[in-house]
């Protein structure tokens, strides 16, 4: 096979996105022997983007930006009319941000990654919402296999779609395989002090948005400084939209003196401020799957999580038979609840320390070499269904 691969995502710096991407062909070119990839975008095809591994595919390009893209490939859907012209040549096109083009010579599968525009409309920019609402059902209706990348996102696009659910492949995504525990005691202790001024703290990480919640995570850690705890709480993710509100928050509180917003973080300190942590806490509304508690167990981090989305199938679900997790969930709308637990977490270091241990146990069951594997079957299905 012939397959192509979207990597805008990348080229875009899209955050988690770009991850998905770029982890997924990565490994899909190391394992894959068989087939040819291609590497397709939209917009400047820029290197410095890419890993080495990225950089030697073939590759093809669309000079359009988003919006004009965008807007293509939508009326594309609209009019029923083949983009294939301006498309590279393949058997398989894999759609990895949301955009699928038109194509009628072509396989194409569409990864799905969650629908935050139809449960928290008010949680997007306005264009951005539009047109979601308006393409993704003529995305989804035309992609010959969906890809989910939790079961949670599976139902919510089978209950908003009515789609069949032999269509829909659920496959998980993992921690980088770089992201392991931090043992070196030097590192942890530079980490404390370089970016928590060797003050105890709380970790979060990921892009600043509303549905993070990160103004319940505030909250939570005022009630926790007024039983006396003297924690900070570290904030480590870029920008992403509608996030003055949250800003304002901090203001409002009065914990811009508690609160620090470190923008990007380099992947190679994430280990040791996981490691030096007192807790890692998530309390977003929804996620179609959560890729940051997933990695802060991957290094050891003892998870403080919502309960909202998928997140529980991530860091383990106790309902289930199993009876297991391997973080704290919590109701993310509940301050009270998300201050008790991370306070359990602080006094209780038996809890701490388990909590690290089925952390790690957890993340080691999620791998993007599993990811790859199952990725291809779904290539491999469409071409036997052509």
């Amino acid at each position: 096979m012939r397959i192509a691969i979207d990597l805008s995502p990348i080229i875009h710096k899209k955050a988690g996105l770009g991850r998905y991407a770029r982890m997924l062909t990565e490994h899909l070119v190391t394992q894959d022997k068989v087939n040819a990839y291609l590497a397709f975008a939209h917009g400047k095809f820029t290197d410095e983007a890419l890993s080495p591994a990225l950089r030697a595919l073939p590759r093809a390009n669309v000079p359009l930006d988003a919006r004009p893209w965008r807007m293509l490939v939508w009326l594309a859907h609209v009019l029923r009319a083949p983009m294939d012209r301006v498309m590279p040549r393949a058997d398989v096109f894999h759609a990895t941000e949301h955009l699928l083009p038109s194509l009628k010579n072509a396989r194409t599968v569409f990864t799905l990654h969650d629908l935050i525009f139809q449960f928290f409309p008010e949680y997007h920019l306005p264009l951005n919402r539009w047109f979601l609402q308006g393409a993704m059902p003529h995305f989804l209706r035309r992609a010959d296999a969906i890809i989910a990348v939790s079961e949670c996102t599976k139902r919510d696009a089978i209950t908003n779609y009515q789609l069949p659910p032999d269509k829909i492949t659920v496959i998980y995504e993992a921690a980088d395989p770089a992201l392991r525990p931090e043992t070196n005691p030097d590192r942890i202790a530079q980490a404390r002090a370089r970016y928590a001024h060797n003050q105890p703290f709380l970790f979060f990480v990921s892009v600043i948005e509303p549905r993070k919640n990160i103004r319940a995570l505030v909250d939570a850690l005022r009630v926790l400084r007024e039983r006396g705890y003297p924690h900070r709480l570290l904030i480590a993710g870029r920008k992403g939209w509608l996030y003055q509100d949250t800003f304002d928050h901090v203001r409002q509180v009065g914990m811009e003196n508690q609160v620090d917003f470190l923008d990007h973080v380099p992947d190679a300190d994430l280990p040791a401020l996981f490691a030096a942590c007192d807790a890692f806490v998530f309390p977003s509304l929804y996620e179609g799957f959560g890729l940051p508690p997933l990695e802060a167990m991957a290094c050891g981090a003892p998870v403080v999580c919502s309960n909202a989305s998928s997140l529980p199938e991530v860091v383990g679900d106790p309902s289930t038979s199993s009876g297991q997790a391997a973080a704290l969930l919590v109701n993310p709308r509940e301050v009270g609840e998300i201050a008790n637990a991370v306070e359990r977490v602080i006094i209780d270091r038996a809890l701490r320390d388990e909590l690290r241990a089925k952390g790690c146990a957890r993340a080691a069951r999620f791998s993007w070499e599993r990811a790859a594997r199952e990725t291809l079957a779904v290539y491999e299905s469409v071409m036997r269904d052509a």
